[in-house]
């Protein structure tokens, strides 16, 4: 019989989460990053503009998938949150910077606002953590 056991991630880099939360759980070969936002791990600012605001996103996503030994190219489900769906045009190409020719998994979403006020996107992320040798 397996045992699972799941494992909390937290970057203390990427500041402190604005509620009761870990930046990532994994549970078995299963890897949940928490949504994310387009804060400035250094400044904790959000730029104005929404593919800045992208970029920082799957950045941070990229550091929490690194420090639980995936990549990218492990993200099975990515859910986008974004506060204009008109944006959607503007992020596609922000995503096939980081995803490359690995396409997840994906739901969309229009949402009337996000926990920081200035916040265009956020994403949340389900990956395979590969097995180590």
């Amino acid at each position: 019989m397996t045992t699972h056991s799941r494992r909390e991630f937290r970057l203390p880099e990427l500041g402190e989460p604005v509620s009761h939360y870990t930046d990532a759980v994994s549970f078995g070969q299963l890897l949940f990053v928490s949504g994310r936002l387009g804060i400035d791990p250094e400044s904790q600012a959000v730029p104005d503009d929404v593919v800045d605001q992208a970029r920082i996103v799957f950045a941070n996503i990229g550091r929490v998938l690194e420090a639980a030994g995936a990549s990218f190219a492990d993200v099975l489900k990515v859910t986008v949150f974004l506060t204009d769906i008109n944006d959607r045009p503007k992020v596609n190409p922000v995503r096939r910077e980081f995803f490359g020719e690995h396409r997840p998994a994906s739901t969309l979403v229009e949402v009337s606002r996000l926990v920081r006020p200035e916040a265009k996107i956020e994403v949340e992320a389900i990956a395979g953590i590969p097995r180590q040798p």
